[in-house]
């Protein structure tokens, strides 16, 4: 990894060291469609998946809405932050015998999944955004699916300059690599707060 590449991982580590504390307090203001992608998941997976991904997985909180509409999946999490992944690990406890939680920067996991899902997390991955897709599309199975929810765009430099500052991405890169690279099997966008930004999802597959 290059130098700059480890050093925004450091930025990561410092910033969720605090926000972990409060993110599930503040983020439902901003981090939209959330629900909407689980739903989507549920619709669009045939059959159930058996082996769940979620890149970036926080605090827990998909994880374990997945393990209740998934209750034979085994999950795996994977973060870059101790202090989320220590949330999740609490959230988490009732599915403790089908989870392992993974402290490290994503880069392929031994096995295939089923589902991958990447929620508000390839906005703030910067230029390693194309082979963090290529390293899931390794890890995707043959029938998988790979769901993501996420930032897409704004108008507002001042909003892009902001966001830049909390570490996201706000350049419309993201869809249009998902598409490239993915069979799209669902996929929308949604302005938020009167078109400040807008957010997207997309759920597909090899």
């Amino acid at each position: 990894m290059s130098t700059a590449g480890v050093a925004e991982e450091q930025a990561l580590a410092r910033y969720y060291r605090w926000h972990a504390r409060i993110y599930d307090l503040t983020r439902w203001s901003f981090l939209f469609g959330r629900d909407r992608l689980i739903d989507e998941i549920v619709a669009q997976a045939s059959p159930a998946p058996r082996r769940i991904l979620e890149i970036g997985c926080g605090t827990g909180r998909n994880l374990r809405a997945l393990a209740e509409r998934f209750p034979e999946a085994e999950l795996h999490g994977v973060d870059l932050s101790a202090d989320m992944l220590d949330q999740a690990g609490k959230r988490l406890v009732p599915y403790g015998s089908r989870l392992t939680l993974h402290q490290t920067p994503y880069a392929g996991l031994p096995g295939q999944f089923d589902l991958i899902v990447a929620s508000y997390l390839l906005s703030m991955v910067g230029p390693g955004v194309d082979q963090l897709l290529a390293d899931a599309a390794d890890n995707l199975s043959a029938q998988g699916l790979i769901a993501v929810v996420d930032f897409r765009d704004t108008p507002s430099t001042w909003f892009r300059r902001w966001m830049g500052l909390n570490h996201v991405h706000l350049d419309d890169r993201l869809l249009p690599r998902l598409k490239s690279r993915f069979r799209v099997q669902d996929s929308g966008t949604r302005s938020a707060y009167a078109g400040a930004w807008r957010w997207f999802w997309f759920v597909g597959g090899q």
